[in-house]
């Protein structure tokens, strides 16, 4: 069977602001189309891309005989890359995800509570001018400065870790180039040497921190290699921020245009029901690949070890096969299937952390800052496939 193939490119502005009408436009063509921009199928599909990421016959790891050579200027990026657990499928992503796991128990992510608390009030308390950016001002903060505190790395390393990890995750975007993929390697070298640094401390000086926490951990009496580690600290750094600092900014500006004031949405007794909607309705990342391990039918079309198929995440958030009125923000539904940390194997060992501040930082604003306004309206940054705001310019 033959793919219905759709055109749309991902770097048009159009889309960019408003990937939902494409999504819409490709789920009228069926469950799996032919994405002709990026030369890959794609699901707009609830219940597929469900499926697909619980299925261990596709994975995130190439396959052997799929594997390319590595361009020389991209060497540095694919050295943190390859040993990453991101990337990679059992048994390596068993053993490593077995190792970071203990570290976002209930009871670990429990204990930021108070952190994440105080550090929301505490940017608030900073906030100066008729005009702020609260992306600046205060959704990249409480991420990255939590994700620091955990894993140990001093706090007056927050603007340069943010810079590493945009660098980086440039490589992920539609509009990558040359100069990205230059800035992405020289950003991996830098990250890498200063981690490896830090690492050495922590091996002479143990504190109570996850790099020392992970320099001891044993998973069936093997312990993290050294570029295991760097690469481990490198992506929880790096995921354990730059999603949810779209997912703030995003849910703030949700909040701010649904028509019903932000702070009774906030509330203690609903505040876990609005975030998750917030996570459905316009969230952070957009697009996932997976591999096929074998011969694998799917809608009607055969899929041959080692092809590739996008996972389109934010599609299936509104799929109306699994959300009724999909393309409506109601806080008061059960959306606790979304499916934006993804599922199965690779399901995101921090969503419970990335949830609690999401959760603190709306819960903040919207209490202390009741009558917050925007000053301009908002504008998407061209990063597809991450799904986040340029800027989000308001007025208290």
């Amino acid at each position: 069977m033959t793919l219905p193939s759709i055109s749309q490119s991902p770097v048009e502005h159009g889309f960019v602001q408003n990937p939902y009408t494409f999504y819409r436009r490709a789920r009228a063509m069926g469950p799996v189309v032919y994405w002709e921009e990026y030369g890959k199928p794609c699901t707009v599909s609830h219940g597929l891309v469900n499926s697909i990421l619980r299925d261990l016959r596709w994975g995130r790891e190439v396959p052997p005989e799929n594997t390319v050579p590595t361009p020389p200027h991209i060497q540095a990026f694919m050295d943190v890359e390859q040993n990453s657990m991101l990337e990679l499928e059992p048994p390596r992503h068993t053993r490593l995800r077995g190792l970071v796991t203990r570290a976002f128990s209930t009871k670990a992510i429990q204990r930021l509570d108070p952190f994440i608390a105080e550090l929301s009030n505490s940017l608030i308390d900073g906030f100066s001018g008729d005009r702020i950016d609260l992306l600046t001002a205060y959704a990249e903060k409480i991420p990255v400065l939590t994700i620091a505190r955990m894993l140990g790395v001093p706090a007056d390393m927050s603007d340069q870790l943010l810079d590493w990890s945009h660098r980086m995750v440039g490589m992920y975007q539609a509009n990558r180039d040359r100069a990205i993929e230059d800035a992405a390697a020289d950003a991996s070298r830098e990250f890498a040497a200063y981690i490896g640094t830090f690492i050495d401390k922590r091996r002479r000086e143990p504190d109570d921190d996850l790099i020392t926490a992970l320099i001891a951990a044993e998973e069936n009496g093997q312990k993290l290699s050294r570029p295991e580690l760097v690469s481990t600290c490198i992506l929880l750094l790096n995921a354990g921020h730059e999603a949810t600092v779209h997912a703030i900014g995003n849910g703030v500006k949700t909040l701010m245009e649904c028509g019903t004031k932000p702070a009774s949405l906030v509330r203690p007794e609903v505040i876990d029901a609005t975030v998750e909607e917030t996570l459905r309705f316009d969230p952070p990342l957009h697009m996932f690949d997976r591999y096929a391990y074998e011969d694998i039918e799917l809608a009607g079309h055969m899929f041959r070890r080692g092809d590739r198929i996008a996972l389109l995440l934010a599609a299936a958030n509104r799929d109306p096969e699994a959300f009724s009125d999909p393309d409506v923000f109601a806080p008061d539904r059960d959306a606790r299937k979304q499916l934006t940390f993804g599922a199965g194997t690779h399901f995101c060992v921090g969503s419970g952390l990335a949830k609690l501040e999401i959760k603190r930082a709306l819960e903040t604003l919207f209490k202390r800052l009741p009558d917050l306004r925007r000053t301009e309206p908002p504008i998407y940054a061209n990063r597809y496939h991450f799904h986040g705001l340029q800027r989000l310019m308001v007025t208290t």
